[in-house]
């Protein structure tokens, strides 16, 4: 009962404050600060951290709940939200009681906003091989490189840097949190993208950029670890705005068959339309259960947790984005319409299948797990 409260107000805000708008933030590239504020007042900001410094104190499951609900309204601020509490959650999880004190006050309102910086130019996928470097000169870090692909990059407040300390490889990697009005970081061009035109895009340079050392998180040489920890989270976080868009897809598909009529009849009559809905449903659902199954896992501290969210995030980005492929067919000429959002919706979780790890790495890590078990009872 608790949970359909929860996931109860978040489709209520989705609808006042968030779906009204999804076609004017997309067409007008506006990243909506005023909204997250109002959902983080709803202890959307973060879900997952403790209590102690303003978290919510929810678990993974009723993350994927408010993530799914708001993803139906706009899939691109949903998956910025989720990009801001991963960042948050990381701090808590990880950070000294002094770096929880002075963050998680600002970032749980979203008065101050986080976005995650791990991809390269040249280290996407091979995320250990990563170049930025943060040279030891005193009290500081002196950092040196850049980020691509960074969501929100020049209009939020901290980025969480992972960059090389130590030796090549992952052991040398640490995470600096960075202040946007440091000296030395600056900001790419915002990127032009298929889709999530509501949220920046830019790489994030480092020139001689001096940070404080009490702005690592966790010891030297434990940021790889982190980052991927976070990614675990992050690939439930993400699917689950899949599944957002899917079901808004989904109904949007039923509403328009219920009264568009071709040869006489509406859609809803033809048997063919009907076996699509209902096979649009079974991929829904599908990966509906699977994307809970994987917060749960992540919730019971599970072991296999890693491997679980790899599967529900490659099957749930895949099996959703092709509901909203299927839901723009049914509309016919009409979807390819920017007038109508399922074509939003289609290209707004089409990247799903690329970040927070690729499908192809996705696909990688649970054919290890497989393996891995091949000796088990």
């Amino acid at each position: 009962a608790e949970k359909r409260q929860i996931q109860e107000l978040a489709f209520t805000f989705t609808q006042n404050e968030v779906a009204p708008h999804m076609q004017k933030w997309d067409a007008e590239h506006i990243f909506p600060v005023e909204m997250f504020t109002k959902a983080a007042a709803l202890g959307f900001g973060a879900i997952y951290c403790k209590e102690e410094h303003g978290g919510s104190g929810l678990s993974r499951l009723d993350a994927s709940l408010i993530f799914e609900a708001i993803a139906t309204g706009c899939v691109t601020s949903s998956a910025y939200l989720s990009i801001h509490n991963m960042c948050a959650w990381m701090i808590d999880s990880t950070g000294t009681e002094e770096q929880r004190a002075k963050w998680l006050p600002q970032l749980a309102p979203m008065s101050r906003l986080a976005s995650y910086c791990l991809t390269e130019p040249g280290s996407g996928s091979d995320a250990a091989a990563l170049k930025t470097t943060a040279k030891s000169d005193g009290n500081y870090y002196v950092l040196n490189g850049s980020k691509a692909f960074i969501s929100g990059a020049g209009a939020t407040d901290l980025y969480l840097v992972m960059c090389r300390t130590g030796a090549d490889g992952p052991k040398g990697i640490s995470c600096v949190m960075v202040e946007k009005d440091t000296p030395g970081l600056s900001f790419g061009k915002i990127e032009r993208k298929l889709g999530w035109n509501a949220q920046p895009t830019r790489e994030v340079v480092f020139e001689n950029c001096r940070v404080p050392k009490s702005n690592r998180l966790g010891p030297e040489g434990s940021g790889f670890g982190l980052a991927m920890r976070g990614l675990n989270g992050g690939r439930v976080n993400i699917a689950s705005c899949s599944l957002g868009a899917a079901h808004a897809s989904l109904l949007a598909a039923r509403e328009y068959m219920a009264v568009r009529k071709q040869f006489g009849k509406q859609l809803a009559e033809f048997q063919a339309l009907q076996f699509q809905l209902a096979e649009m449903a079974a991929q829904l659902v599908s990966s509906r259960l699977l994307v809970r199954q994987a917060a749960q896992s992540l919730d019971s501290g599970d072991p296999g947790a890693p491997a679980v969210c790899a599967l529900a995030k490659l099957h749930a980005t895949e099996q959703c984005f092709d509901v909203c492929n299927r839901a723009l067919q049914l509309f016919g000429g009409y979807g390819y319409l920017l007038d109508f959002p399922v074509q939003q919706y289609l290209r707004d979780s089409r990247v799903n299948c690329i970040l927070e790890g690729t499908n192809q790495v996705m696909r990688m890590l649970v054919a290890r797990d497989i393996i891995g078990r091949l000796g088990d009872a």
